[in-house]
């Protein structure tokens, strides 16, 4: 399947299964035939909830390419650094490691004094860029926002095919909805308003939860439009984002997947923790009632 099209929606940013320290694969192929069982349509390693800078560039290589190798939808390799020639050197690396395309942020820890840096820094990176380049907006962990000025001055250009907004904030995502090409891609990545994104025009989404209860994403994509959707997002979805929010994204995922038996470790890197007992209890209830409402 087409990038564009598989991005048309539920891609699913991977977690990356640890054993005793290291990546362990059998687990990360356990995890895609788990995927792509429940109807994901493309998979997104090395982001956010994949733990991507406790990794070495080896290391998201090497997630990379097992994940290519095993996965039987396209890939999208998170490629996210501080400067552009770090930038460009990760999507390269996501290109060699047979990855469909890249997602890249916005520098963090030195960020634009000015919206104008944005915009020069993706312009230059998409100059060199070896893949497609989806921009990923999370500014609760770059510092900053990806202004729907700098969205709109880099949508035409023909590496840029779309954006992952995690920010939460609906009226910005609309703000870029409503000012970029319309085969430019918004993509839903804030789980709790997947459905309300997808009835104002979102083209896709890509939720963590779609690691532990794909099916009941995809459903919920599939149905955005009637009242199955709404009951899905309201009793399904958003009590299970609830439940994970509190502990951050990686950690909690490893342990609703833990729950349902899909990997066996909720192993995370420093600096992030495991979640404790009482965490793991709240997450497991609330997958439980998440599969019950599938299952209705």
């Amino acid at each position: 399947m087409d990038i564009h099209d598989a991005l048309r929606g539920i891609t699913c940013p991977t977690v990356t299964p640890f054993d005793d320290g290291s990546i362990d694969d059998a687990a990360l192929a356990d995890l895609l035939d788990h995927l792509q069982a429940g109807g994901i349509d493309a998979v997104f390693p090395c982001g956010t909830t994949g733990e991507f800078p406790a990794l070495t560039a080896d290391e998201q290589r090497h997630v990379i390419e097992t994940t290519v190798d095993h996965a039987e939808v396209p890939v999208v390799a998170g490629a996210a650094a501080t400067s552009v020639e770090d930038t460009i050197a990760a999507i390269d690396r996501a290109a060699d490691a047979g990855a469909d395309a890249a997602a890249i942020v916005a520098p963090y820890f030195t960020t634009a004094n000015a919206p104008a840096g944005n915009e020069q820094f993706f312009e230059a990176v998409l100059a060199d860029a070896s893949l497609p380049v989806l921009l990923y907006n999370i500014p609760q962990c770059t510092g900053q926002r990806i202004e729907p000025e700098t969205v709109a001055a880099v949508a035409d250009h023909e590496r840029a095919i779309g954006i992952k907004d995690s920010s939460g904030d609906l009226e910005y995502f609309l703000s870029v909805l409503g000012t970029t090409p319309d085969e430019f891609l918004c993509l839903q990545g804030y789980d709790a308003l997947l459905v309300p994104a997808l009835r104002m025009g979102a083209d896709g989404g890509i939720n963590a939860l779609s690691n532990v209860v794909p099916e009941v994403l995809r459903e919920a994509f599939e149905r955005a439009d009637d009242e199955r959707g709404r009951d899905l997002q309201r009793d399904a979805i958003s009590p299970l984002f609830e439940a994970c929010t509190t502990h951050d994204f990686a950690p909690a995922t490893k342990t609703a997947l833990t729950e349902r038996g899909v990997i066996s470790s909720g192993e995370v890197r420093p600096p992030l923790v495991a979640v404790d007992d009482p965490g793991s209890e709240a997450i497991g209830d609330a997958l439980e009632a998440a599969l019950a409402v599938g299952e209705r």
